[in-house]
């Protein structure tokens, strides 16, 4: 990246002055070397999303920030209705709700670790994980249509979980405002035997140890301390979600060309928010949030299970369940005046302060947890929100390391094998269904997650709590 476009507003604040058609400035949110090593896309996307209708304060980006479609991943927008403000199927990502849930074991590393081993086999056996990998769940079209309006409240009816989880999921566990009937028959389709399965790519069920405590108060309110045995869940909507993108943004792109709308890059396809065509994909996309909460909710069920044929003693409570593919109305402060805005996080956590009230109450005098996936080899994170963090970018922070290479680059310099053996070595049990998968989700084919992390800390987004290694990992 060329830093001679930028403006240094501190050493992890960067900024461009708006120019051509940029309504407002873009900002990001990195070190230099952070910021040196992003490709140069990520300047021309996030200034992209700083021409769109209706766009309030800057375009942000994170210190994760890479390449996605139409909008950075890692990027972070709001639009005022107000202002003739848009929605953008592109600003929500293809994988829409995916994100992260950890929960507490109530074992140490000394419990787990002579099982290791035994551990991985039955977490793999028991978890369906690859591409299009199916469940034990399958679903009639009616309960399809409960699952997409009652997301983790569905799946806890159903058996998969207690009415404890819900208090600790955002939204606690449901997104109002769904309408299964805005979801096509294909998506439906696609979904209907993919409950309770990892999927692909980067997503995972990794069992971590706390490797570090930075803020032991917040760590104390989570439950975290040094040498504690965690589970950490990374997935999301699955076929559902991607199927519900590909739909509405074919039919965006005819849309804002209908509402005058000029788009600098076709894949920022977006329609006005009070347009007919807005509502619709909204509807749509808060069923595919609901889905992936499901989703995520029904594995924990599963991993559950798992670890009670090994450890009976063990009880796996939630921390938290947070989402990374959103777009949610959300009450912010501009110029003194409270508006309610539709705030898209692609890539991107919500990281709200101590206070808020859409926060558990167990949380809301330390913040919300912002859970950091890592890549197989190498460290998670556990942040919190504070309340300088809402001052910058709508409350959001990182969601991961980032990719620094393509899946391409990456199954041309490294074999899945050599890093299952490699990570072995390092006493991490890797399972999964793909060696060519596991080859295109590297540890090196990441950003420096540590990085990452620390930008994110010092640039006032999220407070570092915690340190997670990996023990086991079940790769999608």
């Amino acid at each position: 990246m060329d830093l001679s476009r930028f403006t240094k507003v501190s050493d992890y604040e960067w900024r461009v002055e708006p120019f051509g058609k940029m309504r407002v400035p873009a900002v990001i949110y990195a070190s230099e070397a952070l910021l040196r090593e992003m490709d140069e896309k990520v300047f021309e996307q996030v200034t992209n999303v700083a021409t769109l209708p209706g766009i309030v304060k800057a375009s942000y980006a994170m210190p994760d920030a890479h390449w996605g479609y139409g909008f950075p991943i890692g990027g972070v927008a709001a639009f005022d209705p107000e202002a003739g403000g848009v929605v953008s199927a592109g600003g929500v990502g293809f994988d829409i709700s995916c994100g992260v849930r950890t929960l507490t074991t109530g074992l140490t590393v000394a419990d787990v670790e002579p099982m290791k081993k035994a551990l991985a086999d039955i977490l793999f056996a028991r978890i369906p994980a690859g591409v299009g990998s199916t469940g034990s769940v399958h679903l009639s079209m009616e309960e399809m249509d409960a699952m997409l309006e009652g997301g983790a409240r569905w799946a806890v009816s159903r058996g998969f979980g207690t009415e404890a989880d819900l208090e600790r999921i955002e939204e606690r566990g449901m997104m109002a405002g769904a309408r299964p009937e805005e979801v096509s028959q294909q998506a439906k389709k696609r979904q209907r035997d993919e409950v309770g399965t990892l999927g692909s790519g980067n997503h995972y069920l990794e069992v971590q140890r706390v490797a570090e405590i930075y803020h032991p108060h917040i760590a104390a309110a989570f439950g975290l301390k040094v040498g504690d045995v965690v589970v950490s869940i990374h997935c999301g909507s699955r076929g559902l979600g991607h199927q519900i993108g590909t739909e509405f943004l074919r039919s965006m792109a005819l849309a804002a060309k209908e509402y005058g709308i000029e788009l600098p890059d076709r894949e920022l396809a977006c329609a006005p928010i009070r347009s007919d065509i807005g509502q619709r994909y909204l509807g749509a996309m808060r069923a595919a949030i609901n889905c992936a909460l499901a989703n995520r909710q029904v594995i924990t069920h599963l991993a559950r299970e798992a670890f009670a044929t090994l450890f009976p003693q063990a009880r796996l409570d939630l921390i938290y369940d947070v989402s990374h593919n959103t777009c949610k109305v959300e009450e912010h402060e501009v110029d003194g005046r409270s508006r309610k805005l539709y705030v898209h996080r692609k890539g991107a956590t919500r990281a709200f302060g101590p206070g808020r009230p859409d926060l558990p109450e167990a949380f809301r005098h330390v913040g919300q947890p912002v859970l950091i996936g890592g890549s197989m080899g190498t460290a998670s994170y556990v942040l919190a929100g504070r309340e300088e963090s809402e001052h910058h970018a709508w409350g959001s922070a990182c969601h991961g390391a980032g990719r620094s290479m393509s899946r391409i680059q990456a199954t041309k310099r490294w074999r899945g094998r050599d890093i299952i053996e490699a990570l072995a070595v390092r006493g991490i049990e890797i399972r999964a269904p793909s060696l060519r998968g596991v080859a295109e989700e590297a540890p090196g084919a990441y950003k420096d997650v540590s990085a990452v992390v620390d930008a994110a800390d010092r640039a006032g987004l999220a407070h570092k709590v915690a340190k997670l290694t990996p023990l086991v990992c079940i790769k999608g």
